[in-house]
């Protein structure tokens, strides 16, 4: 019969516990009364001999009981030792109490000075075996010297000793720490696994170049994005790998099913990485509350923040999803996406949002009760030469989508909208305010339907946007632009800012635009310079930055509200509610007039008008799109 590996272990861990115990137990008897006499007459020998089948017995029952055998060898730990303690312990207990019932204490082999000894060479041959064996294991699994990686660990905090403590015990992956650095005082001079504080972050190129480091990991939970940059910023000159380790929850939660810490999440430093702050955390019961079972309809959705939403919201058990977009391709990409991802039939449906009478189709045919209106155009240099093109979209499309939706019934919808709304000063941002307006306007005169306005900043990896424009531009070797050294933003991912989205759909109600804080505006310039060293080139040595100026409609600086806004807190920390202003009486009448230049092609005056109505300077003029004419 073939016993299975585990069985094969605790046999061949009980049998060495054994002759350990008989070992331990003969040699106590040699250190407390001297080499015995071979023969049966000596009555401490006779006694030995007797009871030591006993002894055995109770040893290894108590192993089995503190579960020793269930401790790899391989992993012994200081809290492995204690066990070893303590199940020694219990057993030497167990067994002078036998003897004391069995009369065994005259004569008095079993003193308690021999008792003692038992048990102090027990649990050091016990224990020495098995560190023994651990470190002959760690030997034997070393990687081969060419692929070693000396690894300087940023934090000899909790996390970091983590770190270390899992590296030191997995050699076979090759990466060697050599020591710490941490700039907190106390920590300074001392050694953790025997390994040396080597210093303060200030130190980490110095350092580095001293001793040959090829791995700076950075083990610092929470740590605020600008610790970060900082970081990246000591290491520009050093020719080492940066990244990042988890936190000690997620060390923790990653050893829970093995009994090891898990590494495996040790990754490269992301850009996204350089702008933490606190996520935000969303309430998803109370989201999958409203969207559950609903027919839900995304515009845009092919784009990256409709994409998003779409993923997020296949999760949340929807009744059907609507994929609305113009674009084909995009729309059929996040199609099949869904299908193979999330297991669910969504319905792709090509239109354009400027197409009222197909609008009217779809949502008569389709009948969305929650419609997240995501699409527009939000390139601002291009829509400052397409004016026309910008007010079609974001302002008619806009309007569109939010009157045939409270005409049809649908219970909530939610806009995107953009910080470049709040005072704006380019063809895009005036008309994405143009469009919080209309929203806010009908959330007014339909109450039957729930309107909320999301407001965010630049999103990371979206289409068009900075990080990826830059991206690409390194990877060619550079230059880099930058349109001004002085230049500021908001920063957010893309799940994150679809989170706020969604749990603004939970809590708009009015028209109520909702804020993330989105704390510290980010220069561009460190932005680029933070982006070429984790590329692992050095910012004006291999890759240059090049200033171009700032282009028509972009900002020096971005703003998240208007002074004018009272803010209040909700439930979510990280998002507040902005209370905007009334919608100027004439805004319908001014949008109309604003689509009529557009149609008509005023390039030259529409900049102007487009930036009056959003600042609310409107002028009245006869209406040439009447609102609420969808046939129910």
């Amino acid at each position: 019969m073939h016993l299975p590996p585990i069985s094969r272990r605790i046999v061949g861990q009980v049998l060495i516990d054994a002759a350990l115990v008989i070992a331990a137990n003969f040699a106590s008897f040699v250190l407390k009364y001297g080499p015995p006499v071979l023969h049966l007459s000596d009555p401490h020998l006779h006694t030995l001999l007797l009871t030591l089948p006993i002894l055995i017995g109770l040893r290894v029952s108590a192993f089995g009981l503190f579960r020793l055998y269930r401790i790899r060898w391989r992993y012994m730990s200081v809290h492995d030792l204690k066990t070893v303690a303590g199940a020694t312990t219990l057993s030497t207990l167990l067994f002078y109490g036998f003897l004391v019932v069995m009369g065994y204490g005259a004569p008095p082999t079993y003193s308690w000075t021999m008792q003692v000894i038992d048990w102090i060479v027990t649990i050091c041959l016990l224990s020495g075996v098995r560190i023994s064996y651990r470190l002959w294991s760690d030997k034997t699994l070393e990687a081969p010297l060419r692929t070693r990686q000396r690894a300087l660990i940023v934090g000899a905090g909790d996390a970091g000793e983590a770190v270390a403590r899992d590296l030191l015990r997995r050699p076979a992956d090759g990466i060697i720490p050599i020591g710490f650095v941490d700039d907190e005082p106390r920590r300074r001079g001392t050694r953790i696994h025997g390994l040396p504080v080597l210093g303060t972050t200030q130190d980490i190129a110095a350092l580095a170049q001293k001793v040959g480091v090829e791995l700076i990991l950075i083990a610092i939970p929470r740590a605020a994005g600008k610790t970060i940059r900082d970081i990246v910023a000591r290491c520009e000159a050093v020719p080492a790998r940066l990244c990042l380790v988890p936190g000690l929850t997620d060390l923790i939660e990653g050893s829970s099913a093995t009994g090891i810490s898990s590494l495996t999440s040790i990754r490269a430093i992301k850009i996204e990485d350089l702008l933490r702050r606190e996520p935000v955390q969303t309430d998803m019961a109370e989201i999958a509350g409203y969207l559950s079972g609903q027919r839900v309809l995304v515009t845009g959705a092919g784009g990256s923040i409709g994409s998003e939403l779409c993923r997020q919201i296949a999760g949340l058990n929807p009744a059907r999803l609507l994929l609305l977009g113009r674009g084909e391709n995009s729309i059929f990409e996040i199609e099949q996406e869904l299908i193979r991802d999330f297991g669910i039939a969504p319905t792709a449906i090509i239109a354009d949002v400027k197409d009222r009478d197909r609008l009217e189709e779809v949502f008569l045919a389709e009948r969305p009760t929650v419609v997240f209106h995501a699409a527009a155009h939000k390139h601002v240099p291009l829509m400052e030469t397409s004016p026309s093109e910008a007010i079609k979209n974001n302002v008619l499309g806009t309007r569109n989508v939010a009157e045939v939706a409270a005409a049809c019934g649908v219970r909530k919808l939610v806009y995107v909208s953009t910080d470049k709304a709040v005072n704006p000063e380019s063809v895009m941002g005036a008309t994405k305010r143009i469009g919080e307006q209309i929203v806010s306007s009908l959330a007014h005169q339909h109450h039957s339907t729930e309107f909320a306005i999301v407001r965010f900043g630049n999103v990371l990896g979206s289409r068009g946007s900075v990080v990826p424009t830059m991206q690409k531009q390194i990877a060619r070797g550079g230059p880099v632009t930058v349109t001004d050294p002085n230049m500021t933003r908001y920063f957010m991912t893309i799940p994150e800012a679809v989170q706020l989205i969604l749990q603004a759909g939970a809590m708009g109600k009015h028209g109520e635009t909702f804020l993330l804080d989105m704390g510290e505006p980010v220069r561009i310039l460190d932005l680029a310079r933070d982006l070429i060293r984790l590329s692992g080139l050095r910012p004006d040595v291999d890759i240059k930055i090049e200033f171009t100026g700032v282009r028509p409609g972009e900002k020096i600086n971005e703003e998240l509200h208007y002074a004018s806004e009272a803010r209040r807190p909700t439930a979510h920390t990280k998002i507040c509610v902005s209370e905007s202003d009334a919608a100027p009486p004439l805004l319908l009448s001014a949008v109309d007039r604003l689509i009529r230049l557009a149609c008509e092609g005023e390039r030259d005056r529409l900049r102007d008008e487009i930036l009056k109505v959003a600042r609310g300077e409107v002028a009245g003029g006869e209406p040439i799109f009447a609102s609420g004419t969808v046939r129910v």
